[in-house]
């Protein structure tokens, strides 16, 4: 039986056989995601982790040209002040740390391009399948001209080392699926969307099947061992870069679809 869908078309929720289903479905944006999105997102896993009746949760974006492209560029329009970075960052890191923290196997079923929030998103799932197609990276140095959360840099550390995500960022190049799957940021790759969709579904039913407490207390050590910088921590960071003319040059850039002049100011 499915659970009622969120208010919002641009998130879909429905849950089967006690496997949770999260589809973003703006396809026509590349399922950017709105603020609301996020929100109805941190919501759902809330939710989840009282409802003992769900034991896994898949993660997936409509169509098969992206999972998620990170937030809708359009909303940091309205960025005016330090407090709106702020804000911002502080509202990434809850999210995406209620999403770590989901007490059930989250799995991201990874159909396309996975950038900027996207890929933030699929770092804090627990198992990441992808197709031939799967890209994924983080092309801010290229485009906005911003910075990650605090605690999206600590997962990608976690992830792929240092080294690799400099690497990944400096070059603010999208990684094909088999280096993904090199790296670790993917688990597994299948050959297309078809059988991407039918693999998630296989692997949230076999983990389903599996004790409960073992995997969530199994989860939650293994976030323990993670040191994640707090938003605080990195303050400086964060203004730095939100409150530079260069992330008004980027944000102006790709929004007017033209190359951005970065002057590192």
């Amino acid at each position: 039986m499915n659970a009622p869908a969120t208010p919002s078309e641009d998130l879909i929720y429905s849950v089967e056989d006690g496997i949770a289903r999260i589809t973003f479905n703006r396809p026509q944006a590349r399922n950017a995601l709105t603020f609301a999105m996020y929100e109805q997102m941190a919501a759902i896993c809330e939710s989840i982790n009282q409802d003992h009746s769900i034991k896994a949760l898949i993660m997936t974006g409509a169509g098969d040209k992206a999972f998620a492209s990170g937030t809708d560029i359009s909303q940091f329009r309205a960025f005016k002040t330090a407090q709106d970075a702020l804000d911002y960052e502080a509202r990434i890191d809850r999210v995406l740390g209620t999403l770590e923290q989901c007490r059930v196997p989250v799995i991201a079923a990874i159909a396309g391009a996975c950038t900027g929030g996207g890929a933030g998103i699929a770092a804090c799932c627990d198992i990441r399948i992808g197709t031939e197609a799967t890209r994924i990276g983080f092309p801010i140095a290229r485009t906005l001209g911003n910075c990650l959360s605090m605690s999206n840099i600590s997962r990608l550390v976690s992830l792929i080392g240092p080294a690799r995500t400099k690497d990944l960022i400096f070059k603010a190049r999208l990684v094909e699926a088999p280096e993904a799957l090199a790296l670790g940021l993917l688990n597994e790759v299948v050959p297309d969307v078809e059988t991407l969709q039918r693999r998630a579904s296989e692997t949230a039913k076999l983990v389903a099947g599996h004790a409960p407490i073992t995997l969530e207390v199994t989860k939650e050590a293994v976030r323990r061992i993670r040191r994640t910088l707090s938003r605080e921590e990195g303050e400086d960071l964060i203004l730095r870069a939100y409150m530079s003319k260069d992330f008004r040059e980027g944000m102006d850039a790709f929004l007017n679809k033209r190359a951005p002049n970065f002057k590192g100011k």
